[in-house]
């Protein structure tokens, strides 16, 4: 049984790679978080507009959205979506690192779904007379939900967010599947190498929780800064 030794993986020829790898995690999962956040507040408003039509086109997009797995929208956007384009367009998306933005349009599609629901959460926990106020100002409705409501909004909104950016950073795991070389993809070619499965793992492991950790600690701190209160 080999001996579990760490120093290679850290200070040998395969340390780079997994630096790589992690780094290229962490850029997925800050443009995902760059791109999902605008998105989801459009659909959460749309769910909010008193146009039947226009709340139905945002719920059909978040539910089809939601009951679908990620692993099928990456793999649907990478091999799916190509075939439906001209044949010189394809072959210059696959040439040019098409996995990472294939990648990154999943989690982005994904993540916003469900960020929505979250920001219509907290939209709709402000108490009506804020709206009433936002009128009585001579504010039309889209001003009144970004003047008045948003804002308050704040306090129900962000905790959740944060969760759904540790979601994101775990989902970006899945980008392997497309040959991303983001940190699961370098782990399992070093695995392979090396034939050091525990040892290389263990640090992907330690990568994600450190991660997550923060992210969790991040959350901790803005509710006990920012109390959920009644408004």
């Amino acid at each position: 049984m080999p001996k579990f030794d760490l120093s290679m993986l850290l200070s040998g020829p395969y340390s780079g790679a997994l630096l790589s790898g992690f780094l290229l995690s962490i850029e997925l999962s800050l443009l995902g978080l760059a791109f999902a956040l605008p998105l989801a507040l459009v659909l959460a408003v749309m769910r909010l507009v008193p146009v039947r039509f226009v709340q139905w086109l945002s719920l059909s997009y978040i539910e089809v959205t939601r009951n679908v797995p990620l692993l099928a929208h990456l793999l649907f956007w990478y091999f799916g979506v190509p075939q439906f384009l001209p044949r010189p367009i394809t072959a210059w998306l696959y040439s040019h690192d098409y996995e990472v933005l294939s990648a990154v349009i999943a989690l982005v599609l994904y993540s916003a779904a469900y960020m929505a629901e979250d920001i219509r959460s907290g939209l709709r926990a402000v108490h009506a007379t804020q709206h009433e106020a936002g009128r009585a100002l001579g504010f039309g409705f889209f001003q009144t939900l970004w003047l008045v409501v948003l804002p308050q909004s704040l306090r129900y909104t962000v905790p959740p967010l944060i969760n759904q950016v540790l979601n994101l950073w775990q989902n970006s795991s899945t980008a392997m599947a497309v040959g991303v070389a983001e940190m699961m993809y370098r782990a399992q070619q070093i695995s392979s190498a090396t034939f050091r499965s525990f040892d290389v793992f263990a640090i992907t492991t330690l990568a994600y929780l450190t991660v997550s950790m923060l992210i969790a600690a991040l959350s901790h701190l803005y509710q006990q800064r920012y109390p959920v209160r009644s408004i």
